[in-house]
C-alpha cells in the first residue's frame, strides 16, 4: 500500500473526496505509477499530479483508472463531476494553486482575468451552446442561398 502525502488544504472537499477515491483505486491495483502509465494513456508524472491533488484528473484518466482496477465508474464518474465544478478553475495548480517540488501549495488569491473562458464543465456548455449556434448560422444562411433567385430568369 502506497503512502500518501496530505492533500493540499486549499483542496476543495469535493475534489479532496475525487482524489482520495483514486488513491484507493489505485492502491488496489498494486501497481506502481510507472505501471499505471504503461496500463492507460496517462504518464506516471500525469499520475503523480492526478494523485497528489496538484492538477485535476481528466475525465478519461479516471475512466483509464476504474477499468484497470476492474472498478464501476458510475460513482467515480458522479464525483469526477462534482469535484470538476469546485477545483480551481477546472484544474488544480492555474489559479488557485501553484505546483512547487511535486505538490500543491496556495498561490495566493487570483483575480480571474475578464478575457478567460468559464472553466470546466460550464466551458463545456458554452461551447456547446456556441457551436449550435454557429450550425443554425449557417443553416440559415445556406437556406437564404437557397432561395436567393440566381438571376437568370
Amino acid at each position: 500500500m502506497t503512502r500518501w502525502r496530505p492533500l493540499p488544504d486549499a483542496l476543495p472537499w469535493e475534489a479532496r473526496h475525487l482524489v482520495e477515491r483514486l488513491r484507493v483505486l489505485k492502491d488496489r491495483t498494486g501497481l506502481s505509477l510507472a505501471e499505471l502509465a504503461r496500463r492507460t494513456a496517462y504518464s506516471k508524472s500525469s499520475w503523480q499530479r492526478y494523485l497528489s491533488g496538484a492538477k485535476q484528473p481528466p475525465r478519461g484518466a479516471v475512466q483509464a483508472l476504474c477499468r484497470v482496477a476492474g472498478a464501476e465508474q458510475a460513482r467515480l464518474l458522479a464525483l469526477w463531476d462534482l469535484a470538476d465544478r469546485a477545483w480551481p478553475h477546472g484544474r488544480a495548480g492555474s489559479a488557485g494553486m501553484s505546483v512547487t517540488a511535486g505538490t500543491a501549495v496556495p498561490a495566493g488569491p487570483a483575480e480571474p482575468a475578464a478575457d478567460v473562458p468559464p472553466a470546466g464543465a460550464e466551458y463545456r456548455r458554452w461551447r456547446a451552446a456556441a457551436l449550435v449556434s454557429f450550425a443554425v448560422i449557417v443553416v440559415l444562411l445556406a437556406g437564404l442561398l437557397w432561395v436567393l433567385p440566381t438571376g437568370s430568369g
